[in-house]
């Protein structure tokens, strides 16, 4: 929907929908063994693009020999949906900052109805997943997404490995004054185009399976100059792992084969998932793209 005074030019352009799925392993993938059996990691992007909606051979195979899908959420559960709208109390932004988000939000052709109710952080993080159609890339064809579906296509169950609440913790922070820092971040990387190029960095480097890249992602990615953007960074990533590897181990323990698929950024660092389950026992084996 138009936004009264946006331009039609401005709006993100739609996917090529038609465009021929290419068959080819792209991400992170590893063989992890305990127990007397192996279970697969991968690890995603949230985005992607519709010729990226048919595994590779080597996942293809790792989610043929497991029989359990597990997400950090389960993209079709209606908790996740109830999380979002709950949002609760928000104290009002600065009028400057409320001025550049309804711009924002023009500029994506989104009416600011679309949106009321949603907290502005949320609202922000949304234009930023929807800045990144003007690199071919949407969040409906995320690998959580398509490996999920083709999970329920084999009638084999999909698990979350957080709840909705858990992950909206660490999405938003309490003080406020981190959440009006994290509203500014995101609406100045989409007005200073920063925000495109280090997501085309970073898919580019993830669809490579380029681990090294990955490894020192915060040495480019433009976001973790001060010391509020890195705490942010670790409460995304490595505060949440402990809990993502108790998850992980719990199913494998019950003799579960299981496919554990969550953002690639989690496997990165000593607290990444790969170095977390090696400490704890499992044989970590890397399947190379």
């Amino acid at each position: 929907m138009l936004t009264p005074g946006a331009h039609a030019a401005s709006c993100p352009p739609p996917l090529p929908t038609a465009e021929a799925a290419v068959v080819r392993d792209r991400g992170l993938l590893w063989r992890i063994t305990r127990d007397g059996h192996s279970s697969y990691l991968y690890g995603t992007m949230h985005v992607g693009r519709p010729a990226w909606r048919r595994p590779g051979p080597r996942l293809e195979a790792a989610l043929a020999a497991s029989d359990l899908l597990a997400l950090e959420l389960d993209p079709d559960d209606p908790e996740l949906g109830a999380a979002l709208a709950a949002g609760g109390e928000t104290p009002p932004l600065p009028a400057e900052l409320q001025q550049r988000l309804a711009h924002a939000l023009a500029r994506a052709c989104i009416a600011a109805a679309a949106l009321a109710g949603v907290d502005p952080l949320l609202q922000a993080m949304t234009l930023t997943l929807i800045d990144a159609r003007w690199l071919g890339f949407d969040a409906g064809y995320a690998q959580e997404r398509l490996l999920a579906a083709a999970q329920r296509e084999r009638g084999r169950p999909v698990t979350a490995l957080e709840t909705a609440a858990l992950q909206m913790q660490a999405l938003m922070p309490d003080d406020p004054t981190e959440r009006r820092e994290a509203i500014e971040d995101s609406l100045q990387q989409i007005e200073d185009g920063s925000g495109r190029r280090v997501l085309e960095r970073l898919v580019g480097a993830w669809e490579r399976g380029d681990f090294q890249a990955l490894e020192h992602y915060a040495q480019w990615c433009e976001c973790a100059d001060t010391e509020s953007e890195r705490a942010q960074m670790r409460r995304l990533n490595d505060d949440r792992n402990p809990h993502l590897a108790d998850g992980i181990e719990a199913l494998h323990r019950q003799g579960h084969h299981l496919l554990a698929a969550v953002g690639a950024l989690h496997m990165t660092g000593p607290q990444g998932l790969p170095q977390l389950l090696r400490r704890r026992g499992f044989a970590v084996e890397r399947i190379a793209p």
